[in-house]
């Protein structure tokens, strides 16, 4: 038996790294998950490896940027578990460059995948939840939302906003028994960093398992209880005076 038996979970950004860890930590608490990314053939695939451990999962490719696109995955959502208790934002993207050599294509996407993509996640299932009575929406920000580093403009920018986003949501959720909590990691070894990518490449890291866990404990919390903001990060991690 599982803490989170019989709930539906929805985790953007789930084909890889944070979202999928969180997507198989959910599902070993015995959650039903929807996982969706843009990319099809790499969501299938992580389909099929959290099935054969026991999950039940939907696979629904979308761009969470795009509003019909979002419309169609919670209906698909609703269409197959009929509700939905846990919404995990975790999509995000990263443009790096200092300000005055950050061009405007690189810093709408940042800010469409990291803030635009989390509000219409949230308007859909926040519409579903009140419906339902409750539910519970976590927002994946990062460190950056309350330490910046040098030419981080965009990615900083979303970051903060998206700890906002999670602060109006969790006002206007708490009458309707919707609980909202904004996850900050810090450095977290996903494949980009693997294959030796990443601005903070070197630097000491912490395992997605790791992270993800922090996202399921808050998902564990009875209905009455939040956890409205965590930071997690390598103990070595230069993070308290970094700035």
């Amino acid at each position: 038996m599982g803490g989170l038996d019989g709930k539906i979970a929805l985790v953007t950004g789930s084909n890889r790294g944070i979202g999928k860890g969180i997507a198989r930590g959910l599902a070993r608490e015995g959650a039903s998950v929807v996982i969706t990314a843009r990319g099809t053939e790499e969501l299938e695939q992580t389909a099929a490896e959290l099935r054969e451990n026991g999950a039940t999962i939907l696979a629904q490719a979308a761009d969470v940027a795009d509003e019909l696109q979002v419309d169609r995955l919670f209906a698909a959502a609703i269409d197959r578990f009929g509700r939905l208790d846990i919404l995990v934002n975790n999509a995000g993207q990263f443009g790096f460059a200092p300000i005055d050599e950050l061009d405007l294509e690189t810093w709408n996407s940042v800010i469409g995948v990291n803030l635009t993509a989390p509000f219409l996640c949230t308007r859909a299932a926040m519409r579903i939840m009140k419906q339902q009575g409750g539910g519970r929406i976590i927002n994946v920000a990062s460190i950056s939302s309350q330490r910046v580093r040098p030419s981080s403009a965009a990615y900083s920018a979303s970051k903060h906003g998206l700890w906002g986003l999670t602060q109006v949501t969790a006002l206007e959720g708490r009458d309707h028994g919707i609980a909202v909590s904004c996850l900050n990691p810090g450095n977290t070894l996903v494949e980009r960093i693997e294959r030796g990518g990443g601005e903070n490449r070197g630097e000491p890291m912490m395992d997605v398992d790791d992270l993800a866990q922090s996202a399921v404990w808050m998902a564990l919390l009875p209905p009455h209880v939040t956890m409205l903001e965590a930071t997690v990060l390598p103990i070595q991690q230069l993070f308290v005076g970094r700035g």
